[in-house]
């Protein structure tokens, strides 16, 4: 009796070691590739946010530039307000300066009446000149001051559109302007306001 059995047909066969070989360099590949593609998504996740933030502090600078021109900005037409109302100011209540200048229009004046011939030539020759040159100085002054506070109020038309003044400034501003103005007009009366004359003997 034969007792030698043959394998069943549909008996799976073992696998053989290139197979096996094969099976494990797929999935240490099918690995590599996943590894590679986590890799490259948490690149490109670190690239994005990379340029997000650099995006934010960009915008976050140019925040901090306009905020600091706009201070300086402010800084500076306060202060030219405040110097325009000081010179309207003295303007109008009279000089150091004018004054010197007219006591010294008045010594020319004093040496020059000796030779004039008449009471008008004396009385021009000691207080006319120095009339004029103190109501001439007095009046510069006031002009610079109008033309300065009047710079300052029209300046933002000329910059950034929507950017205003703050309002002690324009308050600072208007307030030099009406001095000035002022002493436009009282000096421009004084320099061509005419002398006294002396009466007729």
């Amino acid at each position: 009796m034969d007792t030698t059995k043959t394998p069943a047909p549909t008996a799976p066969e073992a696998d053989s070691p290139a197979d096996l070989k094969k099976a494990d360099a797929t999935a240490e590949s099918a690995a590599t590739a996943d590894a590679d593609t986590d890799v490259t998504d948490a690149t490109t996740e670190a690239v994005l946010n990379e340029d997000a933030k650099d995006a934010e502090d960009a915008e976050g600078l140019d925040e901090e530039l306009e905020e600091s021109a706009a201070q300086s900005s402010g800084v500076g037409a306060g202060a030219s307000a405040i110097v325009a109302a000081g010179l309207g100011l003295v303007a109008l209540s009279g000089s150091w300066v004018s004054r010197i200048v007219g006591e010294r229009e008045t010594l020319i004046g004093q040496i020059g009446s000796a030779n004039a011939t008449t009471t008008e030539a004396k009385i021009e020759a000691l207080y006319g000149n120095a009339w004029h040159m103190t109501a001439l100085f007095n009046g510069v002054l006031s002009t610079l001051a109008l033309l300065l506070a009047v710079f300052v109020l029209a300046r933002p038309a000329f910059g950034a559109p929507g950017r205003t003044l703050p309002t002690w400034v324009r308050a600072v501003s208007w307030a030099a302007v009406a001095i000035a103005a002022l002493g436009v007009i009282v000096f421009g009366v004084m320099y061509f306001y005419p002398l006294p004359t002396a009466p007729a003997v």
